[in-house]
């Protein structure tokens, strides 16, 4: 069965990225908001962002509020951050398989890959 999972880990901070609210969007002709969530203790959600048929091929987009976190982080920063919301678009070609994408942030950089 397939499933989208994320999660979020501050490297800065070294650490979890925990209280860190993310939305997913199924994108088409205009966007659609499938979810809202906030990752736990581990930087993680809860159970998957889509599973089952739920899971169609797309285009979808996470949109990551790293501003909200790093400003609770405890971190120097300035009033005008360099990243504030961090939207993430991919595909799904294969909705039987297992598309996970975290995230790493600090308050100058991220990256993401698809991982497992």
């Amino acid at each position: 069965m397939g499933r989208l999972t994320t999660h979020v880990l501050d490297t800065a901070a070294g650490r979890p990225a925990a209280g860190l609210k993310i939305e997913l969007y199924r994108l088409g002709s205009s966007p659609e908001l499938v979810k809202t969530v906030t990752t736990n203790a581990d930087g993680r959600v809860d159970g998957p962002l889509l599973e089952g048929e739920a899971l169609t091929a797309g285009r979808y987009e996470l949109v990551f509020h790293a501003g909200d976190y790093l400003r609770r982080s405890g971190a120097s920063l300035p009033d005008t951050l360099f990243l504030d919301t961090i939207p993430i678009r991919f595909g799904i070609a294969a909705p039987g398989e297992h598309y996970h994408v975290p995230l790493l942030i600090s308050p100058y950089g991220y990256s993401t890959y698809r991982g497992s």
